[in-house]
């Protein structure tokens, strides 16, 4: 049974994502930090529509509320076809497995649709809940990068992850 469906991010979905965010901003306080207004959307928008960047809104079937959103950025073609995984969740529907199934649907657009060969995600460490979620996918941990990316003003280490497409030994 289908739980959730993806779709690109629409400027339809602007004021449902905020909502979202704004309601979802303690539970994220620690790994990311989305845009919680609408000057904050157009600015993350207008980087999806100038950049080699592509991102899903996750929708539960039951209710239609957003589950989550999933970003697939810095895309590059040619021969080395990769991107990286970003995502977080709405708080709403946090802890229902219903991520795991979106993501599950992103990595099948990304390997299917887009024709790339490798998703890397790069995640702190401290983070469980995200790390359970890309080991789920299949993804399989490749090293550790310190003071890889500022979080609230601090450089934070990350684990790196990757998937291949194809790769069944996370599985």
């Amino acid at each position: 049974m289908t739980r959730v469906l993806i779709h690109p991010v629409k400027r339809s979905d602007a004021q449902e994502i905020v909502t979202a965010n704004v309601r979802s901003r303690d539970y994220h306080a620690r790994w990311a930090q989305p845009f919680t207004d609408m000057s904050g959307f157009d600015a993350w928008f207008g980087q999806l529509l100038t950049g080699p960047n592509a991102s899903f809104i996750a929708r539960d079937v039951e209710s239609n509320g957003i589950v989550g959103v999933f970003n697939l950025t810095q895309i590059v073609w040619g021969e080395f076809r990769s991107a990286y995984l970003g995502y977080y969740g709405n708080v709403a529907f946090a802890h229902r497995g219903l991520m795991a199934d979106a993501l599950e649907r992103v990595k099948n657009y990304a390997f299917n649709e887009f024709g790339l060969h490798r998703i890397e995600a790069n995640i702190q460490p401290g983070n469980v809940a995200s790390i359970n979620l890309v080991r789920r996918a299949g993804f399989l941990k490749e090293g550790y990068s310190p003071h890889y990316l500022q979080i609230n003003g601090k450089w934070c280490d990350h684990e790196r992850w990757a998937l291949v497409s194809g790769d069944d030994r996370g599985v």
